[in-house]
């Protein structure tokens, strides 16, 4: 029997249906791998949507990673599948460096999924930013800290500028400043007790309040250290 063209296009469509009805019975991931990248047990903060982590999934490298974002406080979340996958943190991610994972001997993290699970990832940050305290009023923010230099062996690196950002959302970094104040790395004469003021000009439509938080930027590192994000009166 032969078969015209028509007839090999609708056999072709229906082989096409069933695969697509066979590839939508499949699960959809339920498991949630969730954490945070921290230090001590404190969370790092960084900038939206800049940092991510890799999750490789054994046996199916060839369809590539599953890139997770981290969040501004640190946080980072991800439906999975159960399995065995390797978690890496790709190179010149985040303002910190990989440590040695005790299971596989380098920075490679193995996390066996068989349920959801929360697990925080430990990091070697450059400086971590202590004692904040933010606060506004009449249109100015005000921010106090302290920088504590974490690294300070040959790995150490400078700082090239301390900013107070202020936006208008809880979304809050170099992107989204309505008013930015800033330090030079060689203007500080201290660590301890910093001070940062800026002028917060008039907002359309009004809006009495704000959000603030202290950004670090290295020498040769490109994403900044964060303070954890504090609404504030404006």
């Amino acid at each position: 029997m032969k078969l015209n063209f028509k007839n090999i296009l609708g056999m072709m469509g229906i082989a096409a249906s069933l695969a697509s009805c066979s590839y939508d019975n499949y699960d959809e991931p339920s498991f949630q791998l969730d954490g945070r990248i921290v230090y001590q047990g404190e969370p790092i903060g960084v900038s939206y949507n800049d940092v991510y982590i890799e999750l490789w999934e054994s046996g199916w490298q060839r369809l590539g990673n599953i890139g997770v974002a981290v969040d501004q406080d640190g946080s980072y979340s991800s439906l999975l599948f159960k399995g065995e996958y390797k978690m890496i943190i790709p190179n010149n991610q985040g303002p910190f460096r990989k440590i040695t994972n005790d299971q596989s001997g380098n920075d490679t993290i193995p996390v066996n999924l068989t349920g959801s699970r929360t697990m925080d990832i430990e990091v070697m940050p450059y400086y971590m930013i202590r004692n904040t305290d933010i606060s506004g009023g009449s249109n100015k923010v005000t921010a106090t800290f302290d920088l504590d230099q974490i690294i300070t062996d040959e790995n150490a690196k400078e700082i090239q500028e301390v900013s107070l950002y202020v936006s208008k959302t809880a979304f809050v970094d170099t992107r989204t400043s309505i008013a930015t104040t800033n330090i030079g790395g060689g203007d500080l004469e201290d660590l301890s007790g910093i001070t940062l003021e800026v002028d917060v000009p008039d907002r359309v439509p009004t809006q009495n309040y704000g959000y603030a938080r202290i950004g670090v930027k290295l020498e040769g590192v490109e994403d900044r250290i964060f303070s954890q994000i504090v609404k504030v009166n404006l």
